[in-house]
């Protein structure tokens, strides 16, 4: 055979990859009947489980369920959470209050997405507590900046709201933090019942 031969077959097989990847590329990106089913059952529980412990100020499973299926679905985690942002307008009305909720958990997605996939055990167990006590500790400094447009706040009164606020930002960061430990758990267990179902 000759070199022209050869490299026309290698050619053929590079270009045979590229097309098979590509595809493969798509039909991860795609979304299938589990995956709408599976998302709408999340962002619904997402939903009713903040309606449910809203007897508890601050504390509810939001972190969780977003961090979780950030690990588990990485992109597209953002389907379920909106689902639940959504939920929570048509629920409360599409008011102030609810602006900020069309990002403020996107933060918290952005941030989990950042974080290496391949993270030893011992450091996925304490860091994703960590990073959702953060985000609980954050979030009224999150929730200021729509605030502050909104009602044409100063810098100081800005700060002030925050600083009045602050007592319930570290009890929703003690919350997060202490459910934050259930995330790799659910992850692994996630994990094996997608494997079985798909």
């Amino acid at each position: 055979m000759s070199l022209f031969t050869q490299n026309k077959m290698q050619d053929k097989t590079t270009q045979a990859d590229r097309i098979s990847t590509d595809k493969n590329r798509r039909n991860k990106a795609k979304l299938t009947i589990f995956e709408m089913t599976l998302f709408a059952m999340f962002g619904s529980m997402m939903f009713i489980s903040k309606i449910v412990m809203e007897f508890l100020p601050n504390i509810h499973l939001i972190g969780l369920f977003t961090v979780l299926l950030t690990v588990v679905y990485r992109k597209k985690a953002l389907i379920p959470l909106y689902i639940f942002v959504l939920l929570c307008g048509v629920y409360g009305g599409f008011s102030m209050w609810w602006v900020p909720y069309t990002y403020v958990w996107t933060v918290l997605w952005a941030v989990t997405m950042l974080l290496p996939k391949n993270m030893p055990k011992t450091a996925k167990i304490i860091v994703y507590p960590i990073l959702c006590g953060l985000h609980g500790l954050l979030f009224g400094v999150l929730y200021a900046p729509s605030q502050a447009l909104m009602f044409s706040f100063s810098f100081e009164q800005t700060i002030a709201w925050v600083a009045a606020g602050f007592y319930f930002d570290v009890v929703h960061a003690i919350g997060n933090f202490v459910l934050g430990f259930l995330i790799y758990p659910l992850s692994v267990l996630l994990i094996k019942l997608n494997a079985n179902f798909r």
